[in-house]
Order: structure tokens, then C-alpha cells, then sequence
């Protein structure tokens, strides 16, 4: 589900700072698959929980500064934004702010999150403590279930 550019490794293994990359691979995610807590409820009653987004760009964080919408209600800059970088959710045709501005605000508090952690610290994993054994793990935002690879 994940597209994928295959990149030219940097110099010698090393990322930008000199250190060794373990994770240079030589292939650069671009799209991140998800599944919403609650999920969009379509017109038709049907619940859409998984999906894909995208790495936001330059202009997708600067054309919604141009949203009338965004104008009158900064607020309004999540939805719109969300709606550009979410290529897919279940069957649903093409996604926009309009698909975003109906989800339960649970849903978009999670994609406001999932956004975050893709475009600024380039994974889906989060950090967390049992509430029963206080171990810690982590656990990945982009719906991996026990059990799957």
C-alpha cells in the first residue's frame, strides 16, 4: 500500500550530519497507510476506517493560506490541508476538506497527529507505557496489528 522512490544512498552509508544510517536502505517512503480510531461514516451509513496519506509538500502547507475558508477561519487550515494529503480512505472516491470537515474530531485529532509525525519526524511510531506494568514499547500510528510483519 506504501509508494515507494528509490533514492540514491548518501555518501558512504552517512546521513546528513556524518553518522552512520542504519536506516538508509536506498528507498524513501512517500505514502503511509492508517486506520482511523472511529472511522467516516459515508452517506451511504458505510464505515471508512483505513487509509493513505501522503507527504505533505511545500505547496500543499501554502496554498490553503490562500483558502478563503482558511482567511476567515485559521482553524480551518487542519481541514483543508488534511484533505490534500489524504490520497485514499476505504472506497471512498477522491478525498477533500469536505470528507475531513465530517469526520468525528477524535479522527482528526489522530490524522493531525499521523501528519506530524510523517512529515516531521519521518515514522509512525510512538512511545508507550502499559498502564498495568508500566513496561515500555512502541507502537506503530499506521494500524500494524500483534502479530503482522
Amino acid at each position: 500500500m506504501q509508494r515507494v522512490i528509490a533514492t540514491r544512498p548518501s555518501s558512504e552509508g552517512a546521513d546528513v550530519a556524518g553518522a552512520p544510517s542504519s536506516a538508509d536502505d536506498g528507498v524513501m517512503r512517500t505514502e503511509f497507510a492508517f486506520e482511523l480510531p472511529r472511522g467516516y461514516v459515508g452517506s451511504d451509513g458505510t464505515v471508512h476506517r483505513r487509509g493513505v496519506m501522503r507527504l505533505a509538500t511545500a505547496r500543499d502547507e501554502l496554498l490553503p493560506l490562500y483558502d478563503a475558508r482558511v482567511q476567515e477561519n485559521p482553524a480551518y487550515t487542519t481541514v483543508v490541508l488534511l484533505g490534500r494529503v489524504i490520497t485514499s480512505l476505504g472506497s471512498l472516491g477522491p478525498i477533500d476538506a469536505s470528507v475531513v470537515e465530517n469526520m468525528f474530531a477524535s479522527d482528526v485529532a489522530f490524522l493531525q497527529d499521523f501528519y506530524r509525525r510523517v512529515n516531521a519526524e519521518g515514522h509512525t511510531r510512538i512511545a508507550v507505557t502499559c498502564p498495568e506494568c508500566s513496561h515500555r514499547f512502541t507502537a506503530d500510528l499506521a494500524g500494524g496489528r500483534l502479530g503482522e510483519s
